[in-house]
């Protein structure tokens, strides 16, 4: 494999420039507030907030349920970057006809949002499981935080330009800030087709472990063409239902497992509903757009800050650090009234927000087998679209349970923002058992074994 090549890395980073301006134009920005304000207008504001967390939780289970078993096909055969590529076109498909819906087509706009982000999710499995091919260990962290934080970067810069136009269509020959948003969800489109590029270029397809009894010739030797269609997908099945065999006997990857479902769904219910929840408590949108602008240019330098503290005390320790900030905003976010409060929280999440990621994925690269990296990656993005499907879920229900208890729609906001601080706390509780060395022992018997 090609493990530290310069040019590999870079393109492997790459995708994470590519697809982060969905991240943050889509999910975390427009689309939010479009969807409140422009294909659900005249709705009731926890109408619209329930809705949008349903879409989320729709592409997560979805996502979810598929993980696992597409992880372990790519294993068996030379798949990851098919995969990747398919899953990153269908999003960029699916976001760029964000542009044609109407105003008021609600249904509409949820359907293609939910595509894009089954599209978004379904290739970072790939992308994530990729990065044992490009890096060894001891880099793991610091190249695992690079990917974030030039994801910050530019997915900061698209999205810096997408509100310029919103703000000064005129300028770019736009009609009207409406339309100005819409042509913004086919910029990210064509930025994040474009950028995919290089990953499929230059990263190489690592190749596939030993195969199974069932895909080898009668002379012993590999069958070439037992390796494509029904026969991979059956050794993906075999290779799927051996591990979860496995994974229930293996402590340490199931409690890191669990503990990542928790606290990054915290983390990734805050990316997802910050938008929303900051129109639910009254401030205006540009403020918004302000802070998550702010958000996104402090995660560059930080995420790699927190790639070296990683390296220096060891991730699981830098972990905990993010978590218990996340655990502070979640509470304060609840007493907030100010634009300048929201700033501030939004300088505190852009900290930790890449750190928490990128050293939960290296954390997770240490302790699997590498040769079933995507199958393995699948059950962790399997865990984070659980997650998803949790805390918006949770966050929405919560605030119009505590509508329907007679309190104004101000109060069930913040009641909602401050439920979320229990994932947090139980996260931590667990990540705190997680042995690492442990976990490196029980990956190398894995590999001895296969």
């Amino acid at each position: 494999m090609q493990t530290d090549n310069r040019k590999a890395v870079l393109a492997w980073a790459m995708y994470d420039w590519a697809n982060s301006a969905f991240a943050t134009t889509i999910m975390a920005g427009f689309f939010p507030i479009f969807f409140k304000q422009f294909w659900s207008a005249g709705v009731d504001t926890t109408v619209s907030t329930a809705r949008l967390g349903l879409a989320n939780s729709i592409a997560g289970t979805t996502v979810a349920l598929l993980a696992p078993l597409l992880g372990a096909i790519a294993d068996k055969g030379t798949s990851k970057k098919k995969f990747l590529t398919f899953f990153a076109y269908m999003g960029v498909v699916m976001t760029s006809s964000l542009y044609m819906v109407s105003k008021g087509d609600w249904a509409i706009a949820m359907t293609l949002y939910i595509f894009a982000i089954i599209g978004f999710s379904g290739g970072n499995i790939f992308y994530d499981s990729l990065i044992t091919a490009v890096v060894s260990e001891k880099r793991l962290d610091f190249v695992s935080a690079l990917g974030f934080s030039i994801g910050y970067l530019g997915g900061g810069l698209l999205f810096a330009l997408n509100v310029w136009m919103t703000l000064s269509p005129a300028t770019f020959g736009i009609a009207d800030a409406s339309e100005a948003v819409k042509f913004s969800f086919f910029s990210v489109g064509i930025w994040w087709g474009v950028f995919s590029i290089p990953l499929i270029i230059f990263v190489k397809e690592p190749r596939y472990p030993p195969i199974p009894p069932l895909v080898r010739g009668g002379d012993g030797g590999v069958n070439e063409k037992a390796l494509s269609g029904m026969n991979v997908v059956r050794a993906g099945l075999v290779q799927l239902k051996n591990t979860f065999h496995e994974i229930r006997h293996l402590k340490t990857i199931f409690l890191f497992l669990l503990a990542y479902w928790l606290y990054i769904d915290g983390v990734d219910t805050i990316i997802v509903m910050a938008l929303d929840y900051g129109i639910s408590i009254g401030l205006q949108v540009n403020d918004l757009i302000v802070a998550l602008l702010i958000t996104q240019f402090v995660g560059f330098p930080c995420a790699i800050g927190f790639g070296y503290l990683g390296g220096k005390i060891g991730a699981k320790k830098a972990i905990f650090i993010a978590i218990a900030v996340y655990l502070f905003v979640s509470v304060w976010g609840a007493f907030m009234h100010s634009k300048n409060e929201f700033y501030i929280l939004a300088v505190i999440v852009g900290i930790v927000q890449g750190g928490v990621q990128s050293l939960s994925r290296s954390f997770f690269a240490r302790i699997i087998p590498v040769e079933k990296s995507a199958e393995y990656f699948g059950f962790y993005n399997m865990i984070g679209k659980f997650a998803t499907v949790l805390g918006p879920v949770f966050m929405g229900g919560t605030g119009l349970v505590v509508r329907a208890m007679g309190y104004s729609s101000d109060i069930a906001s913040r009641a909602s923002i401050t439920s979320i601080s229990l994932f947090f706390i139980t996260g931590g509780i667990l990540l705190s058992l997680v042995n690492e060395e442990k976990g490196k022992e029980e990956a190398r018997y894995l590999s001895q074994k296969t």
